[in-house]
């Protein structure tokens, strides 16, 4: 006999979306099997259900035996082990600690030399684990003394800009090359992307100046053949005419050294307006003109011809 309990278990267990169709079957043999006070044939819930006699009797033996829990899969012991847990501390403290010889990183091959284990078992230890020795990335720490004031004066701008202003974040990109392949791209076709020749002609280089609207993503830009003061300057000025008379214009910069230029300084006296901010020294990933510069040069320079 089911228990109330039991019954409501099994019934939404059986109907579960989520339940495998193994223990939905299992469920439904149960409740066949209590009908009629628990005396109705196996045969008859096996050609209701459209299995096999046995598989009634197996499960609802286990039910007898178990109840609910009899339902579920036993435990499949599976195969031994055959990599102690002595072996993969080995694989991690060599990878870590240590250098194979001849070689400045580990491979699969010469860490499975090494520690007497098979290549692709290195690799699932290291993929567990995540180790990559073959990749190597790099860093720069800044040394500037006003780091920290320098930070907060830039995030201060993205976060809480002043009013009446505009926030600018400016850069240039110099040394772009105008190429012009020696041949017609080939179209991407399935199975195969786009080619294009090595062979170009160079029709000299430029520079772009850009400053981003850090609050609406838009973008004033200039093209100039170089990048000095003079040219920074005729960048500032086009900003003082496309830039609304009534607003103060922040502008977030590098240390490049024709930002601070006296011609600039000057030029600055003269448009009081304009208040320059300047990141710390090694951090331009904290301009935000620099992501957008990046992103315009994978997808418009370089794909375009121009490098």
């Amino acid at each position: 006999m089911l228990t109330d309990e039991e019954r409501e278990t099994l019934v939404r267990w059986s109907r579960r979306a989520k339940s495998s169709q193994a223990l939905a079957v299992r469920c439904r043999i149960v409740l066949g099997c209590a009908e009629d006070d628990g005396l109705r044939p196996n045969q008859d819930v096996a050609q209701q259900l459209g299995i096999w006699p046995q598989t009634v009797t197996k499960w609802r033996r286990r039910f007898l035996q178990r109840r609910l829990d009899g339902l579920a899969d036993e435990q499949r012991p599976g195969a031994p082990r055959k990599i102690t847990d002595e072996q993969i501390e080995d694989v991690i403290v060599k990878t870590l600690e240590a250098t194979p010889a001849n070689a400045t990183h580990w491979s699969r091959a010469s860490m499975a030399t090494q520690s007497g284990l098979s290549k692709s078992t290195v690799g699932r230890v290291w993929k567990a684990f995540g180790l990559k020795p073959h990749l190597v990335d790099t860093f720069k720490l800044s040394n500037d003394p006003q780091f920290i004031d320098k930070v907060r004066d830039v995030v201060g701008l993205y976060l809480d800009p002043p009013e009446n202003a505009i926030v600018l974040a400016v850069d240039e990109k110099s040394q772009i090359q105008a190429l012009d392949r020696s041949a017609p791209v080939l179209p991407m076709m399935p199975g195969m992307p786009e080619r294009r020749t090595h062979d170009y002609v160079r029709h000299g280089i430029t520079t772009l100046f850009a400053a981003l609207d850090v609050a609406t993503g838009t973008v004033i830009g200039s093209i100039h053949r170089r990048h000095r003061a003079v040219e920074f300057k005729k960048f500032l000025t086009k900003l003082d005419r496309e830039v609304p008379a009534d607003l103060d214009v922040h502008l977030i910069c590098d240390n490049y050294g024709t930002h601070k230029h006296p011609t600039i300084q000057r030029w600055l006296v003269t448009h009081p307006r304009f208040h320059m901010h300047f990141t710390p020294t090694y951090s331009s990933w904290l301009n935000q003109v620099v992501r957008h510069a990046s992103r315009m040069s994978t997808a418009t320079l370089i794909e375009g011809g121009a490098a």
